[in-house]
């Protein structure tokens, strides 16, 4: 009888032989950076990834539908600065710092850290596909009744790596994902 391999989660020590050799996370940070700044790099079972200085602020001064078929920009304000805030009950999208190439083999999930959750503020959880590319475009909820300050060029949510007992059939590159080397923030499309 021949042994099935299992999917596993990814520690540290492939996920920075796979930075450096294949270019999986670009500007990679060896150890976690923490003292002063909300946590960033590589974790021991993950790597705790940046929000760049770029953000939409969801509002609702044009009192639009918000309809993904027909998704209207001005459902939304540009921020550029070294944080944002966020008003209560309402969210933003931002981008990572880190550019990703995702192996046909692997299936990644971003999740919010524990930092922000504390304070009410959440990441979307949210796959990137195997042999997805980009900037990962993310929604940072706030929960609170209160405005919510996020810091660009820190951490922003981790990146948890599965590898797969074998190749997928169909990758996102295969099927040209709409989301397919994504340059920046990117609003939701349909095709």
């Amino acid at each position: 009888m021949i042994q099935e391999e299992k999917p596993m989660v990814m520690p540290d020590k492939w996920i920075k032989k796979m930075a450096i050799e294949y270019g999986l996370i670009e500007p990679f940070e060896e150890k976690l950076v923490g003292k002063g700044v909300v946590s960033f790099g590589l974790s021991s079972y993950g790597y705790d990834f940046r929000i760049a200085n770029e953000f939409k602020i969801f509002t609702n001064v044009n009192s639009t539908i918000v309809d993904p078929k027909k998704f209207d920009e001005k459902s939304f304000i540009t921020v550029i600065g070294d944080f944002c805030i966020i008003p209560p009950n309402s969210f933003a999208l931002g981008r990572s710092v880190e550019y990703f190439r995702i192996p046909r083999d692997i299936l990644a999930i971003c999740i919010g850290k524990s930092t922000y959750a504390r304070c009410g503020i959440i990441v979307n959880v949210t796959p990137l596909e195997p042999s997805w590319e980009g900037y990962l475009t993310v929604e940072i909820s706030n929960t609170t009744p209160l405005p919510a300050k996020i810091y660009a060029f820190e951490g922003i949510a981790q990146i948890i790596f599965i590898k797969a007992s074998e190749e997928c059939e169909i990758s996102y590159a295969d099927r040209k994902g709409k989301y397919m080397n994504q340059p920046g923030i990117v609003l939701p499309k349909i095709e």
